[in-house]
């Protein structure tokens, strides 16, 4: 338990539940929060493995009076589950840093098409949440007397919260105590299936009679291409079995080096113990004739059947095994806390959404994203009640949009590179078969569930391409009028430099003298916004300070947050962006120096840099531009973060003075392209 002794109540609560902050200092660190494949395994899979409890009931369902063609439906479950399988390993090998059906589409279609896949799977991550909780809150109150049934709804919020928590304090940390539930899960079900083949295996031949009897009736009856539509319709209306499967892609960044290799492994983890659960369960309803009863699951006359016989041990198993389902299904949830504030990161890192999403907690989770998932799924929550019938018709129609739009990039991206790679045809077979698979599911998705309320996933998905796009358009036009003040640049850098092209002043220390007057700036990198800074010093102060320092924080985001090599090349990046500063000030006869520093919330870093710089000299003046709007709107209050203003304030309160300098920005407008502002 973290020392919390001297600190506020709000401080020890939060050192309770979240836990103390992490070291980015510390050599083991992408050791110690990085998963191996088995850990992996039950973090990202247990939303697929899940799956089992509701996808083949739902498609053996979908049959009707002709439930043995479902030994078909289970072939082709097997078969879709290898192929999505293996088209995502080659994903994997393409994007070892993390090519989820964002990065994906981005890079392969068009930034546009992955802000579309984006967007579908954020809303595929929060109905994961949502609809396994309440899933697993229904199947759990099932075991309890009706007279509680009232509670249900908060307990089903409860345990969105209660996720929350735990992956604030940690991927590892969140994933751990669901070992045994996973463990539990896939051992009961293991052993019931084979038990189950293994009971009847005298059986297996009058049921391969049944089901060729049942073909000829129902080719009889609708014709072949009627039993085929049958078919087919059974194994789309299945389609929730596959939904977990991209979650090892996006979440390749949390996995064990060598990450590639521990992402394939993952996945086939997956793969193989899905397979064997979906299928094994549905070849086990025909073996055992299972007919759907009121309130009761296949699952569980399935299990009640196979114990049939076993006095008390058999009713203590299927108790034990529903059990495990149901726990599962609230487990399964972790895949959209693992993987949604991923995409929310790399969405807002290309300015889709506002920067606040992949920014790293002290705990190096990415807290606003787990934040807003578990607030969303809540919301959700409250607003549907719990209800999983209306869910689950929301739920499996965006993973495939996104599913289709990574195999189209990955079948473009093969064409384009079959002159280089020999195996160019293979690979590209793979996802080309992977897309029509998604493809056809996709389309009977949508036909199938929109009439049933498949039409608010698509409604709530447009708003939010919508708003994504309001979003990106206001970063482009901000940018346009920044690009004014990155002229600076290039006229700074000209100046620094004799007609030899050397640097001039060069030999001028970097040290202040002792007790000098001294300006100390904040700046974010070397660019006409810290240069404004600068010159609207020098123009205002004249040559009252005789020294200038700089302070850069580079912040260590789910952009760099990727191994030790990636923090190094940061500070490498933060030296290279102050000699900037240095040099052109140097070359104005006057010292200067620079402070780089790393961390994960920068108003921290920066405050503890500018106390020692104060203590050591009590004549130092800190300064910082600001970006000031022509109008101050709620999407520029939400966009653009006011860390300068927080650090005045943190600083002030300390007695240290630090005076904000504006940095106006001129919009270009929507329509005409012209400048709005003075």
């Amino acid at each position: 338990m973290p020392n919390t002794r001297g600190s506020s109540f709000p401080a020890r609560l939060k050192g309770l539940f979240i836990g103390p902050a992490r070291s980015l200092r510390d050599p083991e660190l992408f050791r110690k929060l990085s998963l191996v494949a088995f850990f992996a395994w039950v973090g990202l899979g247990a939303d697929g493995l899940s799956s089992s409890c509701y996808g083949p009931e739902e498609a053996f369902l979908a049959l009707g009076g002709h439930s043995f063609l479902g030994i078909f439906v289970a072939a082709a479950t097997a078969f879709t589950i290898f192929v999505i399988t293996a088209s995502y390993s080659q994903i994997v090998e393409s994007f070892p840093s993390g090519g989820g059906g964002y990065l994906v589409a981005s890079k392969l279609l068009s930034p546009t098409l992955g802000m579309v896949s984006g967007c579908a799977l954020l809303i595929d991550y929060l109905l994961t949440i949502t609809l396994s909780v309440a899933s697993g809150t229904d199947a759990l109150f099932s075991f309890l007397p009706v007279s509680w049934q009232p509670a249900r709804l908060a307990v089903a919020v409860l345990g969105v919260l209660a996720l929350t928590v735990l992956n604030l304090r940690g991927v590892k940390e969140s994933v751990v105590p669901l070992v045994p539930i996973f463990l539990l899960f896939l051992g009961t079900h293991v052993f019931a299936i084979l038990y189950a083949f293994g009971s009847q295996f005298s059986a297996i031949g009058e049921l391969g009679r049944t089901i060729s009897a049942d073909v000829g009736r129902t080719t009889g009856e609708l014709g072949f291409f009627g039993l085929l539509l049958l078919v087919l319709r059974s194994y789309s209306l299945g389609a929730g079995t596959y939904t977990g499967i991209e979650a090892v892609s996006n979440g390749i960044p949390i996995l064990r080096e060598p990450r590639v290799r521990t992402a394939k492994r993952t996945l086939w983890y997956m793969a193989f113990s899905l397979a064997l659960t979906a299928v094994g369960l549905m070849v086990g309803y025909l073996l055992f004739r299972v007919v759907k009863a009121p309130g009761r699951t296949l699952n569980a006359i399935l299990m009640e059947k196979i114990t049939a016989g076993w006095g008390l041990p058999g009713y203590g198993f299927v108790v034990l095994t529903l059990l495990s389902e149901a726990v599962l299904l609230v487990v399964a949830a972790q895949t959209g806390f693992l993987d949604g504030p991923r995409v929310l990161a790399n969405m807002s890192l290309d300015r889709w959404l506002p920067s606040q999403f992949s920014l790293l907690s002290e705990r190096l989770v990415i807290k606003n994203g787990i934040l807003l998932m578990g607030g969303a799924a809540t919301v959700l929550m409250l607003a549907s009640r719990g209800m999983v019938s209306y869910l689950v018709v929301l739920y499996s129609i965006n993973v495939f949009i996104s599913f289709c739009l990574s195999q189209s990039g990955m079948v473009r991206h093969w064409w384009q590179e079959r002159k280089r790679i020999a195996s160019w045809r293979g690979k590209l077979a793979v996802n080309l078969v992977g897309l029509v698979l998604c493809g056809f599911i996709l389309v009977s998705q949508l036909v199938l569930k929109f009439r049933e309320g498949g039409w608010v996933t698509a409604l709530i998905t447009g708003s939010l391409i919508a708003f994504v796009v309001f979003i990106k358009r206001f970063y482009r036009r901000t940018q346009k009028s920044l690009a004014r003040l990155d002229r600076l640049m290039t006229q700074a850098l000209d100046r620094t430099r004799s007609p030899d092209g050397r640097s001039k002043r060069s030999n001028l220390p970097t040290r202040c003298p002792a007790r000098a007057k001294t300006a100390v700036i904040l700046v974010s990198g070397f660019n006409g916004t810290g240069l404004h800074t600068l010159l609207s010093v020098r123009r205002l102060f004249g040559d009252q300070f005789r020294c200038y320092q700089f302070i850069q924080a580079g912040i260590v985001d789910a952009g760099r947050f990727k191994g030790a090599g990636a923090l190094a090349e940061l500070k490498q990046h933060l030296r290279k962006s102050l000699a900037g500063y240095i040099t052109f000030v140097r070359s104005e006869g006057l010292p200067a120096g620079g402070f780089p520093v790393i961390g994960t919330d920068v108003v921290d870093e920066v405050c503890r840099v500018a106390r020692g710089i104060f203590r050591s000299n009590p004549n130092s003046v800190f300064f910082g531009g600001q970006i000031v709007f022509p109008e101050e709107t709620l999407f520029s209050r939400l966009l653009y973060n006011h860390t300068t203003f927080t650090v005045q304030r943190r600083l002030h309160q300390e007695g240290i003075p630090f005076i904000i300098m504006p940095v106006r920005v001129t919009l270009p407008s929507p329509r005409t392209g012209s400048l709005q502002g003075a």
